[in-house]
């Protein structure tokens, strides 16, 4: 069954790649640099049975440019377990969101924070904005602090420095990075093993982080990515580039079978990904490098397997010369319902304002989780936090967005494998874990396989990363059972610190 948000006209994409919808966003001015401050908050959470004590920060650190004058005030929100051993050994996790131009809200409140909305990923009849305890949070393994990028939340460009300066993906990364530092010598945490977790265009930003950290002497214990993007080629493809059909092919047939399309029981689901995943790296990416050399019959052949593993019509597929689109496959999957499912969860779907296919539209997979977190936000603030913003908060910023500098290859260019392989390779202890989500559209789980195992670096690297899998979206965390399951693999990634 469907799941159907009944808020479509509010939707902000909280996790994106390549997009970002805002609550309000105006272009950046630059202000006069204000100074640091923050406000502290005491809280109990109940985890694994054992009432945890907890010291919350939010506040802002100033970030300056060469010549040493201010150029960034970077909001972020802080927990520290108490009790639980002397904070210098205690590991302790910065994590942000992607798009670019996206809030750390979403992981904060609907993921890994001592708080959580209550009642994301239901059929919404009303906008869920309490607060709960979070039982999944991930405090009982690690401090938690949550950075808002630059545009978003109330992290401001200031003084003379302008977006050129933070809005690119070196820009960006570099920013990071030296908050990350200054944080850590502020706060006593030098000795502390640091993680780094991103989600979505914040895999991409771990991955130069990570290897920025460790060219500058400080070790990061291990990168959680989160719906992993790290080599945009792979999974955008081009013109006379067939990689990511072959990606995308496991997810579009984990969502066929969840809409039944195809009449696989669910005892048989993995055998069934594995048929899909053999076809893909085999006879389906063999018939694409053949090109227009593709025989009729052979062309036939190929698209009769793509209509039994995806539903799709075998005319659909032919018409489309056997290389469906995900957006094509989200427009044609319940096409004879006039209905679109989500980019960011393939499990939601809503009415089809564009039966042909052709326009993207809205997505129906954000809109009642990006309206649950705007609702919730000022509670956070001033009830929880008792923090007092002199500004608007920003979820997500499509000026950001919009400005931001890829590179002279543009988005569809952008590669970052060698940072994170460099990263490993300075530091041979590095562990990477990446999370995915079954019906992801948006950051293919295939694609995530293919990034990690093409990073060049040596076998002993590839050992120290791990890849989980969840019958979850883009972002994991708003299907509670894929978020417990979450936990549980996250807990016991923390546990190997040594």
């Amino acid at each position: 069954m469907n799941i159907r948000p009944s808020l479509i006209a509010f939707v902000a994409a909280i996790a994106c790649v390549g997009t970002g919808l805002a609550l309000a966003a105006k272009p950046e001015v630059p202000t006069s640099p204000p100074s640091e401050h923050r406000t502290l908050s005491r809280g109990s959470v109940r985890i694994d049975g054992r009432d945890l004590q907890y010291t919350a920060t939010s506040g802002t650190l100033l970030l300056r440019d060469g010549t040493a004058h201010p150029a960034a005030s970077v909001f972020y929100i802080a927990y520290e377990a108490q009790g639980l051993g002397p904070r210098d050994r205690r590991p302790i996790t910065f994590a942000y969101n992607g798009g670019p131009g996206v809030s750390s809200t979403s992981l904060n409140i609907g993921a890994f924070g001592p708080k959580i909305v209550s009642g994301l990923f239901i059929d919404h009849r009303e906008i869920p904005q309490h607060l709960v305890d979070n039982a999944d949070s991930l405090l009982a393994k690690t401090d938690l602090v949550f950075i808002d990028a630059i545009g978003t939340g109330f992290s401001r460009i200031v003084g003379s420095a302008t977006a050129k300066d933070f809005y690119g993906v070196d820009e960006d990364a570099n920013a990071f990075t030296q908050f990350i530092r200054r944080y850590t010598a502020l706060n006593g945490r030098s000795a502390s093993p640091k993680y780094l977790l991103g989600l979505s265009y914040g895999t991409t930003r771990s991955a130069v982080v990570a290897n920025d950290l460790e060219k500058s002497g400080i070790k990061v214990s291990g990168i959680v990515l989160m719906s992993t993007v790290l080599n945009f080629p792979a999974i955008t493809g081009g013109a006379g580039q067939d990689l990511q059909y072959c990606l995308y092919l496991p997810t579009e047939a984990m969502i066929a079978a969840y809409y039944e399309k195809i009449g696989v029981p669910a005892a048989n689901l993995n055998r069934y990904l594995s048929n899909v995943r053999a076809f893909a790296a085999g006879p389906y990416s063999e018939a694409l490098e053949r090109g227009d050399t593709l025989s009729d019959s052979d062309r036939r052949r190929i698209a009769q397997r793509l209509h039994a593993f995806t539903g799709l019509s075998v005319v659909d597929i032919m018409s489309a010369n056997l290389r469906v689109s995900p957006d094509r496959f989200a427009k044609r999957l319940l096409g004879d319902q006039r209905e679109t499912i989500g980019r960011y969860d393939g499990r939601v779907a809503a009415p089809n304002v564009d039966p042909s296919g052709r326009a993207s539209g809205l997505d129906p997979s954000t809109a009642a989780e990006s309206a649950a977190f705007a609702a919730a936000v000022p509670s956070l603030l001033a009830d929880t936090l008792h923090y007092i913003g002199n500004e608007k908060y920003i979820l997500t910023s499509p000026d950001v967005n919009q400005q931001w500098d890829w590179g002279e290859a543009g988005p569809s260019g952008t590669n970052v494998t060698d940072d994170l392989a460099e990263a490993m390779a300075l530091d041979p202890h590095l562990r990477v874990l990446s999370l995915n989500g079954y019906y992801d559209l948006a950051t293919p789980f295939s694609g995530a396989e293919y990034q990690l195992a093409h990073l060049g670096v040596s076998p002993a690297s590839q050992r120290q990363i791990a890849i989980r899998y969840y019958h979850a979206g883009h972002m994991i965390f708003v299907d509670p059972k894929a978020r417990a399951e979450m936990k549980w693999d996250l807990d016991a990634f923390y546990s190997l610190e040594r």
